[in-house]
């Protein structure tokens, strides 16, 4: 993974100046399917608790990518490095709901001048507000395919909402719109779903987690109607399709954390003739490299601010050794943490130990899972295990081996039998910080001042605190 030194500055400034190579018959169409809020859990993935036959069989159409992660654990700030190619914390979009003063450029400007037509539907959710027309059209193209040009390529994306946090704890009514297609046998046994460790078992968690996977299902019969509508339209073969989830599943201490739970996704890539199916690919992958992939794929060069690297085709270039993720301003509530994750290990930097896991969050903490966590955190009625997550302070470092660690909550930084790996980690992190100018360091206030952020706080997050419950957050 390249991660040039480049000023934040002249990221923004940069536009639309790469060249596009001569036009190829050859050239796919390419299909981006995006999902909210959901970790691999999927079928394909051998999640027990999933029914997600469409994309099992778009996965043996073509590649399933073991280790594809986010930059970010939310989706702002992860969308934001989605359609840039370049890092939040680089460009400025790492804080939740902050948004540049200038906008960037985004990878269908590159797309656009290889002769590409784009159809972006939907939500946007970047951090920086977009110029009118960036696109050729936002129709829903799902819906209406004749949008679509039948004289040039195109790149069309669609995105699912069904998954999202707030649909796990959604009404009833909507819960039942939701899951209407759902047949019978295809709802999870509340009793039988599987939980992570460091959450309680109550059946207001069950039912969350229950819900979670059935609103997995719900998408995979959305995601089905699109791989029936490129059948009908015969557009199959020449098309590359990739579907994604923005980040980790929408649950507590997934969303907006630097664990696997937060920024591993599930990533199914189909591209017949480029392709073979049936393949497992273990090399880590980020969604930085996304930008760079569609656009040698479209046989345009790439331009060399991003970030990224070409993970498909004929430019592939090989895998890098880590990946990294940041979790900075989550809404109301503040934080940096940096993350570095290998084929095995994962390290985790606290930059501010003395605030606890368990801050107040308005949003989070209408959730169940959160609600009864915390509850019985304070009623002294959790195991040493579902306590980590509101012990009053963070340590400083943390490091896990996610292979015999899955949940991540063994923390190895103090072991001696580990401390090369600690070391050898650390310094990747560091270089990381230093070649990609991470703005993490600078006050969100400094960012304001300097013109590069609008003022969010004053007023709209501020106001926010101010609903937090009052007393600490943990026992």
């Amino acid at each position: 993974m390249r991660c040039l030194p480049l000023a934040a500055a002249a990221l923004l400034a940069a536009g639309p100046t790469a060249r596009a190579a001569d036009p190829a018959p050859a050239r796919p169409n390419i299909v981006l399917i995006g999902a909210e809020d959901i970790s691999p859990s999927l079928s394909c993935y051998a999640d027990p608790d999933a029914v997600t036959p469409n994309l099992d069989r778009l996965a043996a159409q073509g590649a399933r990518f073991t280790r594809a992660f986010t930059h970010a654990p939310v989706c702002a700030p992860s969308r934001s490095g989605l359609i840039t190619g370049v890092y939040p914390t680089t460009l400025g979009t790492h804080h939740m709901r902050s948004k540049l003063v200038r906008t960037p450029a985004r990878f269908v400007d590159f797309l656009r001048k290889a002769g590409y037509f784009v159809a972006w539907p939907g939500k946007t959710d970047f951090n920086f507000d977009l110029p009118k027309g960036w696109v050729d059209t936002t129709q829903d193209w799902t819906r209406n395919p004749g949008v679509l040009p039948a004289d040039r390529p195109w790149f069309a994306y669609v995105n699912f909402t069904v998954t999202h946090e707030s649909q796990v704890r959604a009404t009833p009514e909507q819960y039942a719109r939701n899951t209407a297609r759902l047949r019978p046998g295809e709802k999870r046994d509340r009793s039988k779903v599987a939980l992570p460790p460091y959450y309680p078992d109550t059946p207001a968690v069950r039912e969350c987690v229950g819900k979670y996977h059935d609103n997995i299902t719900a998408l995979d019969y959305l995601v089905g109607d699109v791989l029936r509508l490129l059948d009908e339209r015969r557009w199959t073969d020449n098309t590359l399709v990739v579907f994604f989830g923005d980040h980790g599943w929408g649950l507590p201490r997934g969303k907006r954390w630097c664990y696997d739970s937060g920024t591993r996704v599930p990533l199914l890539v189909r591209w017949p003739g480029q392709v073979r199916p049936g393949t497992v690919r273990d090399d880590l992958t980020c969604f930085l490299d996304l930008a760079p992939t569609f656009l040698a794929a479209a046989g345009a060069e790439v331009p060399p601010h991003m970030q990224g690297r070409v993970f498909l085709g004929p430019r592939t270039r090989p895998a890098p050794e880590y990946v990294f993720s940041a979790r900075d301003r989550m809404d109301e509530t503040y934080d940096r943490v940096r993350a570095v994750r290998g084929a095995r290990f994962r390290y985790i930097r606290n930059y501010h130990p003395e605030l606890p896991y368990a801050q107040y969050l308005n949003y989070m903490d209408e959730m169940p899972v959160m609600r009864d966590w915390r509850r019985l955190a304070f009623a002294g009625q959790l195991s040493a295990t579902q306590m980590q997550f509101f012990a009053r302070t963070k340590p400083p470092e943390e490091l896990f081996d996610t292979q015999a660690d899955p949940h991540e909550v063994r923390n190895l930084a103090a072991d001696a039998a580990h401390a090369a790996t600690l070391r050898t980690m650390r310094a990747a992190l560091d270089t990381w910080v230093a070649d990609t100018k991470d703005l993490g360091a600078t006050p969100e206030r400094e960012l304001i001042a300097k013109g590069l952020v609008r003022d969010v706080l004053t007023g709209e997050y501020e106001a926010r605190v101010k609903l937090h419950p009052k007393g600490p957050p943990v026992p």
